[in-house]
C-alpha cells in the first residue's frame, strides 16, 4: 500500500513540473508536499529537512544526522534518493546552496515553509529568485490515483462509523464540550491517527460554520451540527457533516433542511468530468436561494481534500477549470439563518461518468432521544 501511494515516480514528475514551471529547482520542507512526492511524513523543527529537487539532476535529501533513521525507514528511504545528513555545526542551507546545479535562477520554495528558512535559503542563494512551489505540484496532487482514491475511501468509512456513534453522545444537558470529547475519543478509535477537527454546534452555535466547542448546554428541541475529521496513518484526510436534533426541531429548520437537502443533491448530482467547480456550486446555491435563504449560505459550497483537509479544487464561484477523473473534495452547502443552522457534507470523488461518495451515512436530520 505504501508503495501505490507513494510511488519511486513521483519524483521524476516533480522534476519535470519544475522544469515546465521553469524552475531550476524545487525545494520541499515538511508538509504535504514533501510527503506526496517521498511518503516522508517528517517532523517540522528548527534544524532543515529538505528535498531538493533539481530541474536537471539527481534529487537529494538533506536531513539532520539524528533524523536519519527515521528518513531511511520511512517510504523515502527505499526511493533511492540520495540521503544528505548534516551535523549540528553544519551550515544545511549552504550545504543545499552548494549542491545546486550552477547557474539557477529561480527556486520553488514548498508553501508551508517556515519564514526563517525561506530568509536562510534567500542570504544562502542571493542570485536566485524564490516563488512558491504549491503551484508546481498542484496539477499531480488534484488528480487522485486509484490508490489514492482507496485511501480517501477508508477514511471516508472510518469517519461515517464515527458518525453512527454521535447519536449515542448527543444528550440533553451534556454541554457541547462533552460530546465533542467523545467523538475525538471516537476518531481515535475508528482508525484515525490524528484528529484534525471536532464541530459541535448546538442551537445558535450551529450557525456559525467554524464554532468551537463549548460549555453551552444541548437542550430539548435544538438542532446540533457536528462537523469532523481526520488524518489516516496512511496520510489521507476525512472530513464529513451530519445534523442532529434532541428530540423534535422547530419547524422552520424543518422547513429549511429540505431545502438543503436537495440543495446538496443537486450540487452532488452536478459533479461530472468537464464541469466547473462554478456550475457545481452554482446548482445547489441556486436552489437555497430561490428558497430565501442566499443571505444564510455564505462560504463556497467545497474544498479539495487529500493530504490535506483543504486543499485544490475549491468548488466556489469564479473557479472554471474543468473537473476531471481523481479529483476529490467536498460538497457542503449550509444555511445559517441565525437562531440555529445546518450543514450536510460529503467527500465525493470525480470518476469518468459521475461521482463517488466517500461518505455514505444518512444525510437527513437524525433525531436523538
Amino acid at each position: 500500500m505504501t508503495t501505490e501511494l507513494y510511488p519511486p515516480e513521483r519524483l521524476g514528475l516533480a522534476r519535470d513540473a519544475a522544469a515546465a514551471a521553469g524552475l531550476g529547482a524545487v525545494l520541499l520542507t515538511p508538509g504535504p508536499d514533501l510527503r506526496y512526492v517521498t511518503g516522508y511524513d517528517a517532523k517540522e523543527l528548527e534544524r532543515l529537512t529538505c528535498l531538493v529537487v533539481p530541474a536537471d539532476g539527481e534529487a537529494f535529501l538533506v536531513v539532520p544526522r539524528l533524523e536519519l533513521p527515521a528518513a531511511r525507514e520511512s517510504p523515502a528511504g527505499s526511493l533511492g534518493v540520495e540521503l544528505v545528513p548534516w551535523d549540528e555545526t553544519a551550515d544545511p542551507y549552504a550545504l543545499v546552496a552548494g549542491r545546486l546545479p550552477r547557474g539557477v535562477a529561480t527556486v520553488g520554495l514548498a508553501d508551508r515553509m517556515w519564514a526563517v528558512m525561506a530568509l536562510r535559503f534567500r542570504t544562502a542563494m542571493p542570485g536566485a529568485e524564490q516563488v512558491a512551489a504549491g503551484g508546481v505540484l498542484r496539477g499531480l496532487r488534484m488528480r487522485k490515483s486509484a490508490a489514492e482514491v482507496a485511501a480517501l475511501r477508508e477514511a471516508g468509512a472510518a469517519i461515517d462509523r464515527v458518525h453512527r456513534r454521535v447519536p449515542g453522545f448527543v444528550r440533553e444537558g451534556r454541554t457541547e464540550r462533552e460530546v465533542a470529547r467523545d467523538i475525538a475519543d471516537a476518531i481515535i478509535a475508528e482508525g484515525h491517527s490524528r484528529v484534525d477537527f471536532v464541530i459541535v454546534g448546538s442551537g445558535p452555535n450551529g450557525a456559525n460554520p467554524h464554532a468551537e466547542p463549548s460549555d453551552r448546554v444541548i437542550r430539548a428541541g435544538e438542532p446540533v451540527v457536528v462537523d469532523i475529521g481526520g488524518t489516516m496513518p496512511s496520510g489521507y484526510c476525512s472530513d464529513s457533516t451530519r445534523n442532529y436534533c434532541v428530540g423534535e426541531p422547530p419547524a422552520d429548520y424543518r422547513k429549511y433542511y429540505e431545502v438543503l437537502e436537495e440543495a446538496q443533491r443537486a450540487s452532488r448530482a452536478a459533479v461530472r468530468p468537464g464541469a466547473t467547480p462554478e456550475a457545481v456550486d452554482a446548482a445547489g446555491r441556486d436552489i437555497i436561494a430561490a428558497a430565501g435563504h442566499a443571505e444564510h449560505f455564505f462560504h463556497r459550497t467545497g474544498h479539495g481534500i487529500g493530504l490535506e483537509s483543504h486543499e485544490d479544487p475549491y468548488i466556489v464561484a469564479g473557479n472554471r477549470e474543468a473537473l476531471e477523473p481523481g479529483m476529490a473534495f467536498s460538497i457542503e452547502p449550509g444555511i445559517y439563518p441565525g437562531p440555529h443552522g445546518a450543514r450536510i457534507e460529503d467527500i465525493v470523488v470525480c470518476t469518468e461518468d459521475g461521482h463517488e461518495p466517500m461518505n455514505v451515512t444518512e444525510r437527513g436530520l437524525v433525531i436523538v432521544g
